[in-house]
């Protein structure tokens, strides 16, 4: 790295830590730069936290945990309603830093926002997602009862392809049910993260309740070994959602890891091409083609591979990087070749 590079990020923000409901710097040895993967442009410093400092945000989000828990369900959805609210209040924006730190075109980035949101608005059902179930008298003598309890602290392992969208999968309904949060956005984009994270605060998160740290693997790993960690929702590739798996189901922990797929799409010879090509386009270069839904593999059946493919090439060849502001047209760039 020359000179000027190095000065480059040297320079650059350092992403902060939020434990306890305070922001802080982190004591790390290792940062590593944030680019702005249109430009090159490195935008923020990210730390790997320390592990004292792991520590330190699941023992808030324990200690925070009972009392949480002891919050009636239609108060902690009235905090998701706030919630809601501003992220719509702030949707140009949190789709423009989605676009920033990711690459991705701003309409793709706003259709992450929009489904995000989307989760939040299913969270604020709670109070009747939450409802038990009773029935009497299922044998002699014995009524069946079952009751929906919150499991303790919950860590969130995200990846970098979709930065707000799948955080805010995860987090929302585990904070709507009672849980308490520890959050490891990817260390490639850490700043949608970070913005969501203030919004929460300003809709009134207690502190302790919501957390997070940045690094890599090794920070994954502490979160899944700390033992006051209940459950793990990791969303990543497939060998990292393997080795998530057998790590966290080896600890006895609640796990779901989803990881990535290859998709197939398939044309047939009566085919309608006009409707077809701009659906295959969209699928394979959507996002840069960096999520788990992108068609990976084109299948033409009957011998129908000529035309179509010409015409996909025509327009894949139009195709341009669509990376800024720009509200439309291309395939964003490539965060991770």
């Amino acid at each position: 790295m020359s000179s000027a590079a190095v000065q480059a990020v040297q320079d650059a923000k350092p992403v902060p830590l939020l434990i306890d409901g305070a922001w802080r710097q982190s004591a790390a040895e290792r940062w590593d730069p944030v680019y702005d993967p249109a430009t090159g442009l490195v935008i923020a410093r990210v730390p790997f936290a320390t592990p004292a400092e792991v520590e330190a945000a699941v023992t808030a989000a324990a200690r925070a945990f009972p009392a949480w828990r002891a919050t009636p369900p239609v108060e902690r959805a009235r905090l998701m309603f706030r919630f809601r609210d501003l992220l719509e209040r702030h949707f140009e924006e949190l789709a423009l830093l989605v676009t920033r730190e990711n690459g991705k075109t701003l309409e793709d980035a706003r259709g992450e926002v929009r489904r995000g949101i989307e989760v939040v608005e299913f969270a604020c059902g709670a109070p009747t997602l939450l409802l038990g179930e009773m029935a009497e008298d299922v044998a002699r003598g014995i009524d069946s009862e079952l009751v929906r309890v919150p499991v303790g602290v919950v860590a969130g392992i995200c990846p970098f392809n979709f930065p707000a969208m799948i955080p805010l999968w995860v987090f929302p309904i585990a904070l709507a049910c009672g849980n308490t949060f520890v959050l490891k956005p990817s260390e490639r984009t850490p700043l949608s993260a970070v913005r969501l994270a203030e919004l929460l605060m300003e809709a009134g998160v207690p502190d302790g309740v919501f957390n997070i740290v940045h690094g890599g693997r090794e920070t994954a790993d502490a979160l899944i070994a700390a033992p006051q960690v209940r459950a793990v929702s990791f969303v990543g590739s497939q060998p990292a959602a393997k080795a998530v798996y057998e790590k966290a189901a080896a600890a006895g922990k609640r796990v779901q890891a989803l990881a990535g797929a290859k998709n197939h799409l398939i044309v047939m010879p009566d085919a309608d091409l006009d409707r077809t090509v701009p659906a295959i386009l969209g699928s394979a270069f959507g996002a840069a083609g960096q999520r788990c839904l992108a068609g990976s593999v084109l299948v033409a059946g009957g011998g129908a591979a000529g035309p179509p493919l010409e015409r996909l090439a025509a327009a894949a060849r139009g195709l341009g990087g669509g990376t800024g502001p720009r509200p439309a047209g291309g395939s964003g760039a490539v965060l991770r070749a």
